[in-house]
């Protein structure tokens, strides 16, 4: 027979556990410096964009980098001026046309092969994996030259079709391994119910599995759209012309030594460059986190 011993609170100290809870919690001061001096570095770059584009290019020459600007009316021609110099309106265009349906084609391709390597058994099907997940571990500049004399033989080299092809192929296998993870966790109970009922795969998979999967496949979306959007190694192989090159090739005007813009228009370009994917962030931020926390869980 247990016998249960009354416990007296009174012999708490409450003041000392209080103080040891308090002291457990303190942030050290050197913490507090450090992290102060990482958000200053983090933060100086953008302040310098900041009030640079507001800046004439007189101005700019006149005055030190971090000077605040005389007024906000200068950054109107600097846009105009960085627009037009860049043909930024077809840059912008393109780049848009190859995100948006390189990321949505890619990700939807990398959820049929997830739900097949996820939720159906058959021979090879590590193989399979292994070999999809490949085109993570290589490194993407290793398939430049090969790639650049296949798509010179095909002949659709400097095309718009080609980019989309490539981007569309490049972005498959990371999508692939983060949602064969996640589908791997959905029960299949109601997959074993449709089917009882007649439902097809394809349509199994439509109305079942991927209603499941938007917050993932979103934030991979949001993922592979931003890699396209920022890439210039392969617009810049791939393309010749303005009118099949991204927006980050059109930069390339402000840059080599005939280039005589002033660094107010460049940095304006830059940011004008990069709106689109922070916009997109801030739109699709709750179903990118989301889709991460799931993802990682």
């Amino acid at each position: 027979m247990t016998v249960q011993v009354p416990f007296d609170l009174s012999q708490l100290d409450f003041a000392a556990i209080a103080q040891k809870e308090r002291a457990r919690n303190r942030t050290s001061p050197w913490i507090v410096v450090l992290s102060v001096l990482l958000a200053l570095l983090w933060v100086a770059p953008f302040y310098y964009l900041m009030v640079s584009i507001f800046k004439s290019p007189e101005e700019y020459a006149g005055s030190s980098p971090f000077a605040l600007p005389e007024g906000i009316t200068p950054v109107w021609a600097n846009i105009v001026d960085a627009w037009t110099t860049a043909n930024m309106a077809q840059g912008f265009a393109n780049s848009a046309l190859y995100g948006v349906v390189g990321a949505s084609v890619a990700v939807f391709i990398a959820a049929l092969a997830a739900h097949g390597l996820a939720r159906f058994q058959f021979n090879g099907k590590t193989f399979w994996f292994m070999l999809i997940f490949a085109g993570t571990v290589f490194p993407f500049q290793m398939y430049l030259i090969p790639l650049f004399f296949t798509y010179q033989q095909m002949g659709i080299i400097n095309t718009k079709f080609g980019m989309i092809l490539f981007y569309t192929a490049v972005c498959i296998p990371f999508p692939v391994l983060v949602l064969r993870n996640y589908m791997s966790q959905i029960s299949t109970e109601m997959d074993e119910a449709a089917r009882m009922d007649g439902c097809s795969e394809f349509r199994l998979f439509l109305n079942i599995v991927l209603p499941n999967c938007w917050s993932p496949m979103a934030a991979l979306f949001l993922l592979q759209f931003t890699w396209i959007w920022n890439d210039l190694l392969f617009s810049t192989v791939l393309s010749q012309s303005t009118d099949v090159r991204s927006i980050m090739s059109a930069l390339q005007v402000f840059q080599g030594g005939y280039a005589s813009t002033s660094p107010v228009v460049v940095l304006t370009a830059s940011l004008i460059a990069s709106l689109p994917t922070v916009v997109l962030f801030l739109a699709l931020r709750k179903t990118f986190l989301r889709g991460i926390s799931i993802s990682a869980g």
